[in-house]
């Protein structure tokens, strides 16, 4: 009996082994993707950004970076945007978002997919037809920043209204009616359980929405008039228009990096436990 039991538990070990290595052999295509997709370009980039045209070791392109007046003004004017976007997409989508959530007419998350169709539209069509709108409308024109901050609304706007709208749609309800029960009004019960709860869903929007604005220069050009230059545009126009792919990779590496801040300051926000708070 007992060596029939050992013999059980060898077959068992075995068989998770081999689970265990089939598992392996299925994540080798993700490896080879990521591999060749984002290993080997980011690799490039780092290796452009710190050599010269002649191939030696240099950092002369950040320093060109740093000392330019023009690049300096063009980083401090994405962030500005891509911050103004943020905020206003933040202050729209979260009642949308709640309402969405709460509504008991949103069955099946019908009225969450009017909000998120126009996402399934090419993004250059839907500015284009945005532009149209502002122009029949006579706001068109007033002053091209602002115009820039709608049209990056306009298209951003549904990525975070989804994060949010997942978030509160999975709140336990009984956290908002505890705080209820101990004298909380709407306000304490916003402030002090519904809000904090949502965190982890700002958190996620404020990533899908301030990095992407921070580079999408064909919002900016369509609505600006081409006369706002963002990061993004001096990028590309390194690549495409001066053929200077170690000062674009250079810059491409400083945005990463000024991302990667944002993705760690806004991280802390998703470790929070989402189950529940301090009333």
């Amino acid at each position: 009996m007992t060596q029939k039991k050992f013999v059980e538990g060898v077959e068992v070990e075995k068989n998770k082994f081999r689970l265990a290595f089939s598992r392996k052999q299925l994540c080798i295509p993700y490896g080879l993707f990521l591999a060749l997709f984002v290993v080997l370009p980011l690799l490039l980039i780092v290796f452009y950004s710190f050599t010269d045209k002649d191939g030696g070791i240099s950092i002369n392109n950040f320093v060109r970076f740093f000392s330019s007046g023009t690049t300096v003004t063009t980083v401090i004017i994405s962030v500005l945007l891509a911050l103004a976007t943020t905020v206003i997409c933040i202050l729209l989508a979260y009642p949308v978002a709640y309402i969405l959530a709460r509504s008991n007419l949103n069955k099946g998350g019908t009225l969450l997919m009017l909000f998120i169709m126009p996402m399934w539209i090419n993004f250059v069509l839907r500015a284009m037809a945005m532009k149209d709108l502002l122009t029949l409308s006579g706001i068109f024109g007033l002053n091209n920043y602002v115009n820039v901050i709608i049209g990056m609304v306009y298209d951003y706007l549904p990525f975070m209204i989804l994060p949010l709208y997942t978030v509160l749609s999975k709140m336990d309800k009984s956290y908002i009616e505890a705080s209820h029960d101990l004298g909380g009004n709407w306000f304490t019960t916003f402030t002090k359980v519904t809000l904090p709860l949502s965190m982890p869903g700002i958190a996620s929007g404020v990533t899908m929405v301030f990095m992407p604005t921070m580079t999408c220069y064909v919002i900016s050009d369509t609505f600006g008039n081409g006369l706002i230059t963002i990061i993004g545009k001096l990028i590309d126009e390194q690549f495409t228009t001066y053929q200077n792919w170690n000062l674009g990779s250079a810059m491409a590496l400083v945005l990463l990096v000024i991302m990667l801040v944002s993705m760690w300051v806004t991280g802390g926000f998703k470790s929070e436990d989402t189950r529940g708070t301090n009333l």
